[in-house]
């Protein structure tokens, strides 16, 4: 691959201060200081099943709820992707994984086609685990697939306990990640699509 697999990201608005740092030949360690709790427990499944290491901190206006908090980590996350990726010379493109838990079992697959496309099919029993709103899954999905410019598919296929399906689907979405951006010895410094670019 002829990019750095290594970056930092920061991003500043009004409502967030947030800076994230990836490494994509790391050894799936995490730190997170988010002030929302279940996101970091659920990038942190990330971290470990995408052995890709996460650093994050953000500052959020959590006095109104923390919607501008999720939806921007997806956001600067999806940018620290595209930039550690870079011409994506080299890599294997596209991931897919299949988790289970328990009575849970989601299936997820992406491709970094360089076009955004989210289809998410994940139905959420209840509408929070402990504080955490549901409907912010799709909020941080959504602003990941815009900046990292990939096509996700997020399929739950059975399931019926909230934590357990929304932790398969991140699980499920590490390993993918993890698969997709493995370099491919066989495609060396070529670019994995017939129209030379991505």
């Amino acid at each position: 691959m002829t990019n750095a697999r290594s970056v930092t990201v920061e991003r500043d608005t009004m409502e967030t201060q947030i800076r994230v740092k990836i490494d994509l030949d790391g050894l799936g360690t995490s730190r997170f200081k988010l002030g929302v709790p279940f996101l970091e427990h659920m990038l942190d499944q990330v971290a470990r099943h995408g052995m890709i290491d996460i650093d994050i901190d953000a500052n959020g206006d959590h006095h109104i709820d923390d919607h501008h908090t999720v939806e921007d980590v997806g956001i600067t996350l999806g940018q620290a992707f595209a930039k550690a990726v870079g011409d994506k010379k080299g890599m294997t493109r596209y991931g897919h994984a299949y988790v289970p838990l328990d009575e849970a079992l989601s299936r997820v697959v992406i491709d970094f086609s360089g076009r955004p496309g989210l289809y998410d099919r994940v139905v959420y029993p209840r509408s929070a685990v402990g504080s955490f709103d549901t409907e912010l899954f799709h909020e941080f999905f959504q602003g990941f697939v815009n900046h990292a410019n990939v096509t996700l598919h997020l399929d739950c296929l059975q399931g019926v306990n909230t934590h357990h399906i929304a932790e398969t689907v991140f699980k499920a979405f590490g390993r993918a990640l993890r698969m997709a951006v493995t370099p491919d010895d066989r495609m060396q410094d070529m670019i994995p699509s017939t129209k030379g670019s991505l």
